[in-house]
């Protein structure tokens, strides 16, 4: 079992499989290259590592990006996973663009759960943020996974004056497909547009209010969201809050990078670089780093001081 300096149990592993993404979304990368120069390690590699992290008592592992379809390789590394402990669950946060091409593959390699992002339900508010006409691709993936059988929650970012007054029609979509929605307040980086602002959970919650009165449940067992049930329904939605203290309270959470590096939190750039122990398959090396980044795993994050972070998300995902 893997616990933090704060008594934390650590069971999930979020793994960015790849720096690069086919968007360029305002809250993230609008302003980097085209094309992300790295140095990614094999997946057959990074496997050997989550085993041992598995092994510690790892119950999650959540495949992100970067855009984590760009990997070809992708459904191979999550047929391993599954192969190894087939109790795990395995999910995977994606834009959806390549989603129609790859959902049937990816259910039947052992995949459980998608998070797809999707901040609008019109075309050229998506193009807006994303730099890509990508609407009717997001949608056609969402539909082939819900047909392979897949568990779908959708991500969505309100921004003042560009999609805060769909708030309510995403949910309204999500109920009527059968997908969970999660609002994510916008998290403050030095790599996404000054030009932005995002909105705070409380006034989510007051556009909400305007047409649904709902019930604050609890926190989600393996994410970090709070959940609300609309009154007299079985309808659910989800906010994750980094600005509140109770997110960090609770956070079961490390990532590691494709190149190899741990990050035991989001916020912070302190790190422990893996990589080398990795492609080497040196299992003691690896065994040690991981237990390091848990112990440098830092009490909470900086947003609920006003401060902006300096990580780029698209290194680690988010």
């Amino acid at each position: 079992m893997l616990i933090d300096s704060f008594g934390r149990t650590i069971d999930y592993i979020r793994i960015s499989v790849t720096k690069n993404c086919n968007f360029r979304c305002k809250y993230c990368m609008p302003n980097t290259p085209d094309e992300i120069e790295e140095n990614l390690i094999p997946l057959d590699k990074m496997l050997e590592f989550l085993k041992i992290a598995m092994d510690y008592g790892v119950k999650k592992i959540r495949i992100t990006g970067g855009e984590p379809l760009l990997r070809k390789d992708l459904s191979l590394f999550i047929k391993g996973i599954y192969d190894y402990k087939n109790n795990i669950e395995v999910a995977l946060t994606t834009n959806g663009y390549l989603l129609k091409k790859y959902a049937k593959n990816l259910k039947d390699s052992g995949l459980k759960r998608i998070n797809v992002s999707l901040d609008s339900l019109k075309k050229e508010k998506i193009e807006l943020i994303s730099k890509k006409d990508a609407l009717n691709n997001v949608l056609e993936g969402l539909k082939e996974a819900k047909q392979s059988g897949l568990k779908i929650k959708l991500n969505m970012v309100p921004l003042k004056g560009i999609n805060d007054n769909e708030i309510i029609s995403m949910l309204d979509f999500a109920i009527n497909e059968g997908f969970l929605l999660r609002y994510i307040e916008y998290m403050e980086n030095n790599f996404a547009s000054n030009a932005i602002k995002g909105l705070r959970s409380f006034e989510i919650l007051e556009n909400i209010q305007k047409k649904y009165k709902y019930t604050m449940l609890k926190k989600e067992m393996f994410g970090p969201a709070k959940l609300y049930k609309i009154n007299n329904t079985n309808n659910v939605f989800g906010i994750i809050a980094p600005h509140n203290d109770e997110f960090c309270l609770s956070c079961n959470r490390i990532r590691i990078t494709a190149e190899g590096v741990i990050c035991p939190c989001l916020y912070f750039q302190d790190a422990v670089d893996v990589g080398e122990a990795i492609r080497n398959t040196d299992k003691k090396a690896m065994e040690e780093a991981l237990l390091l980044a848990i112990k440098n795993k830092p009490e909470k994050n900086k947003w609920q001081e006003g401060e902006i972070s300096s990580r780029a998300f698209y290194h680690t995902g988010g």
